[in-house]
């Protein structure tokens, strides 16, 4: 889920609809990872695609009721209400999940010892997705700052165990 609304697109045709999850070629984990999941998830093989013109790789999947069933709006989302499912919100395990993969897709780990600097940040700027990642580190017991386009822990030991505990980038 949290990829999907992350570096996901959902579009609709007249008979399907398509999901495409995007990632750099160069991090075949993350493209790994998440076209093992499409294919679980769906019950599929996504096609996995090097454009020819970037450095970039193209997990996509054609079926029907995508975006119905995985309860994610079409894309573009940029102004869209997004709730996190009551699945997710009420399962922890599910919820590190969620974070895990926004995080993948739209965030970073950030450390410059010479100034004692700790951040781990969540950009976007979708104010209900900020309002999700805000509200689900909460929940995990951590303390966020927010500002108009990002979410930040700062808290060098909260930095390492919210990296730690969605397994960031962890493939």
């Amino acid at each position: 889920m949290g990829v999907v609304l992350g570096d996901g697109y959902i579009g609709r045709f007249p008979r399907t609809e398509v999901l495409t999850i995007l990632s750099n070629s160069n991090n075949e984990g993350f493209i790994n990872r998440y076209a093992k999941l499409v294919k679980k998830i769906f019950k599929k093989s996504p096609s996995v695609i090097k454009r020819k013109s970037s450095n970039c790789v193209e997990i996509k999947l054609y079926q029907k009721e995508i975006g119905r069933r995985l309860g994610v709006p079409f894309s573009p989302r940029e102004h869209k209400e997004i709730k996190i499912p009551k699945w997710i919100i009420c399962n922890k395990a599910n919820l590190r999940r969620y974070l895990r993969g926004l995080y993948e897709a739209e965030g970073s780990f950030c450390v410059h010892k010479p100034t004692c600097t700790y951040k781990f940040l969540f950009g976007n700027r979708n104010k209900s997705l900020l309002r999700n990642v805000y509200n689900g580190l909460i929940v995990l017991g951590f303390h966020p700052h927010k500002s108009k386009d990002k979410i930040q822990v700062s808290r060098k030991k909260e930095v390492y165990a919210v990296k730690n505990l969605i397994k960031f980038r962890q493939y």
